[in-house]
């Protein structure tokens, strides 16, 4: 195994990798240089001559890469599940989002909402969710976006945003902002994160050791625990939430 390998991954798995890092790193005998952004950031990096051994990104950025050539073909293993949910600032009062009106009342009713500006969950709540709820021009006058890097919790946890939209697996691990719950129904979008080998990485056999460690059942709990639920689970509704994985 080589000294250190690099993957570069989405924030929606940071929480549950920054955990196992060091157990992979233990059995392996490997370095794991992980770092960590928006798929939009990472893929940016990619295209500007970044180097990484592994991708773990959302399944369509993968693909899109395995077109590209810069991920190799039958090299997308996809890792963990993770829906949007809504947060609020600890203490502060949880609005009803558990059907489509409820959730439009709340977000009609909050003075600030905020939502990731270039994240999955983000480009989905505006181009989507919102037009969906038919309220586009109201949102406008009240959404506050965070710079990229910022999570939205943080804005929730400063007072800035009343409500706020994210990854659950993005949103649990800020303090001082609690979940109300997962976008409702079939609003709720499931995002895959999957992984893939880069095409020019000098150190494939480490990428497919990583794989294989993220996608064992061992790795189940630290994924449904940070808000994601692995792929070992064979049995998931993607339109409903996922009580037992962090409220999706």
């Amino acid at each position: 195994m080589p000294a250190e390998m690099i993957a570069r991954c989405t924030n929606g798995i940071k929480e549950a990798l920054t955990e196992l890092a060091p157990q992979f790193e233990r059995a392996h005998g490997v370095k794991l240089n992980a770092i960590f952004g928006s798929t939009k950031l990472i893929i940016d990096d990619i295209n500007g001559g970044a180097k990484a051994d592994l991708l773990v990104l959302t399944d369509e950025a993968i693909d899109r890469l395995i077109e590209q050539g810069k991920v190799k073909a039958g090299s997308r293993t996809d890792i963990a599940r993770s829906g949007i949910g809504v947060a609020v600032r600890k203490g502060a009062r949880k609005p009803d989002i558990g059907t489509a009106d409820a959730l439009k009342r709340a977000l009609l009713a909050a003075k600030t909402v905020s939502y990731s500006r270039i994240g999955a969950s983000g480009i989905y709540t505006a181009n989507v969710l919102i037009p969906r709820l038919g309220i586009v021009e109201e949102m406008k006058s009240r959404t506050l976006m965070p710079d990229p890097g910022t999570p939205v919790g943080v804005l929730l946890a400063e007072g800035k945003a009343e409500l706020g939209l994210q990854q659950i697996s993005e949103l649990m691990p800020v303090p001082g902002i609690e979940i109300v719950g997962p976008l409702p129904g079939d609003l709720q979008k499931m995002t895959t994160f999957s992984a893939g080998i880069c095409a020019d990485s000098a150190n494939a056999d480490a990428a497919r050791a990583l794989v294989t460690f993220l996608t064992a059942a061992a790795a189940r709990p630290v994924m449904q625990k940070h808000g994601s639920r692995s792929r070992v689970a064979r049995s998931i509704d993607c339109a409903a939430p996922i009580n037992e994985t962090g409220g999706q």
